[in-house]
């Protein structure tokens, strides 16, 4: 049992350094051998709990994509208002940012046509669930009179995300979280209907 345990915890450690890296550099800019050296363990030893890189990076998506479903479905629970939860869904990439990382998946579409067929198929999926949600949210907020949108609730979920996205890849050089939160602000702004209702 304890070595089960001590198994899924290096397992654990591998994903949070390798994640770390990938927000930081791409999936392109790091290696087996990065990873080995924060651990200070060998290469040999991440091969045994992911054979191949792109096992790894098919794991560090399913386990992003994963936390990011759970982080939704707890905005959901905690904010009946679809405006709070377009807030909060900011706040998710902000926090990011705020840790000088870019979404793991943004990230890693900007790297797509060189990723494993499994990873850039995770990474979709990744963005179909967020489109889901924000569409949800969309539409909740059509129903309570508090967000206005053009189009369909689909097509304004892809603008928030690309606008989030590239909020905070434009951020990035600059090193100012501040011009993510801006740029985030205007574009939720946007959707808010600030007329009284009736």
């Amino acid at each position: 049992m304890a070595r089960t345990r001590q198994q899924g915890d290096t397992a654990t450690r591998i994903l949070d350094v390798a994640e770390k890296l990938v927000q930081r550099r791409g999936y392109n800019g790091f290696s087996y051998a990065d990873v080995a050296t924060e651990l200070k363990v060998t290469t040999a030893s991440l091969h045994y709990h992911f054979a191949t890189k792109a096992a790894l990076g098919q794991a560090l998506v399913g386990r992003y994509s994963a936390r990011f479903l759970d982080a939704l479905a707890a905005i959901d629970l905690r904010l009946p208002e679809a405006s709070a939860r377009l807030d909060a869904y900011s706040d998710l990439y902000g926090a990011v940012l705020k840790e000088k990382r870019l979404c793991l998946c943004g990230m890693l579409a900007a790297e797509y046509q060189t990723l494993p067929k499994p990873m850039r198929q995770a990474v979709v999926e990744f963005f179909d669930g967020n489109e889901r949600w924000l569409a949800q949210a969309l539409e909740l907020g059509r129903e309570q009179g508090t967000l206005r949108f053009s189009g369909s609730a689909e097509e304004a979920a892809r603008m928030i995300i690309a606008g989030l996205e590239g909020a905070m890849l434009v951020a990035r050089p600059y090193g100012d979280v501040g011009r993510f939160e801006t740029a985030a602000s205007q574009l939720i702004a946007s959707l808010t209907d600030k007329s009284p209702a009736g």
